[in-house]
């Protein structure tokens, strides 16, 4: 069964207590995104290249798939430190974290095709063998428990009753989730606390008038820390603008989405009331893309990994590199 990192724990539990619970054994370890901002030398940071090389390896399939891949890297590099000596090593490991994703997502692809860009090429043997060690920093736990375990529950407090409002609000949030992956800072919070900021955020774009009964029934959540749900949203409102013509600042024009939203919320429920949800999901939609067009490429306050302790990499000889 393909791995769902909506439901990650859909063959265990349905239990949404069961997420919140273990949502802390899926995060990097204490004090990882403060020892990355330490660190010196952003363009030779270990982070940066690996990043850059499971993005680049992951670019045909879906988001979700590197948003896993670099969920497994992080984990494993606030646990273990690697050096750039050696430049195959970060490729190495950026190609095992995607390989890796690959198996849970059940995806129908050889590890060897994605390698074929020019650089160095890991035969199926060296491969596995840094998936052994990664397996092994993280316990094994690769069912990874992510912001977007989170999202439905928390729309669910929103009381929406309209479907084309959620996907619009669940399709924003999830373009800034994938975004807030790129800013370190947010490596501090919970994956829940990242989902509730996102969706806090996408309402406050797609209709303001409503954010603050939203803000309220997240606060109220018994799972929810106010005080991390503060920290987080101030930061994520930075990240999801950046780059990003807010619909607020159109709010003076009858014709933006948000406004259309706001109207159709003060509205009675009727027919020609579901034909303006239709339309206003639509030019959300448009306008999202439109802007995600125009972006330029995304924020990444990512410094150099601090090389505090040695990678035993003893395992890895030079002659694993096949060309």
């Amino acid at each position: 069964m393909d791995f769902d990192l909506e439901n990650p724990l859909s063959t265990f539990s349905d239990s949404i207590s069961s997420l919140f619970h273990v949502e802390s054994d899926h995060m990097p370890s204490q004090n990882y995104s403060q020892s990355l901002l330490k660190s010196t030398d952003f363009d030779l940071s270990v982070r940066s290249q690996a990043v850059s090389l499971i993005l680049h390896f992951s670019c045909n399939f879906d988001p979700f798939l590197s948003y896993l891949a670099i969920n497994y890297l992080d984990r494993f590099l606030s646990t273990q430190c690697v050096s750039l000596g050696k430049p195959w090593v970060v490729r190495l490991l950026a190609v095992s974290c995607v390989s890796l994703g690959l198996k849970m997502r059940e995806t129908e692809c050889s590890v060897i095709d994605i390698q074929h860009d020019g650089g160095f090429i890991f035969d199926t043997q060296t491969i596995q063998r840094m998936e052994m060690l990664i397996l092994g920093a993280l316990q094994w736990r690769m069912r990874s428990v992510t912001p977007f375990s989170f999202i439905n529950f928390f729309i669910s407090l929103f009381k929406f009753k309209d479907s084309p409002l959620i996907q619009a609000l669940k399709a924003r949030a999830t373009e800034i989730i994938f975004k807030a992956q790129n800013d370190i800072m947010m490596l501090e919070f919970r994956p829940s606390i990242i989902a509730a900021s996102a969706l806090l955020s996408a309402s406050h774009e797609l209709f303001p008038l409503q954010c603050p009964s939203f803000r309220v029934a997240i606060s109220n959540c018994s799972y929810v820390n106010k005080d991390e749900l503060f920290n987080c949203c101030n930061l994520m409102q930075d990240i999801a603008m950046d780059g990003y013509e807010s619909v607020l600042e159109l709010a003076s024009s009858s014709r933006t989405p948000a406004n259309v939203l706001d109207r159709h919320f003060s509205s009675s429920s009727s027919n020609s009331d579901s034909e303006k949800t239709n339309t206003a999901a639509e030019a959300i939609t448009n306008t999202t893309t439109t802007a995600r067009l125009e972006r330029d490429t995304k924020r990444q306050n990512i410094s150099s990994f601090k090389n505090d302790n040695s990678f035993q990499l003893s395992a890895f000889p030079d002659s694993t590199v096949l060309s």
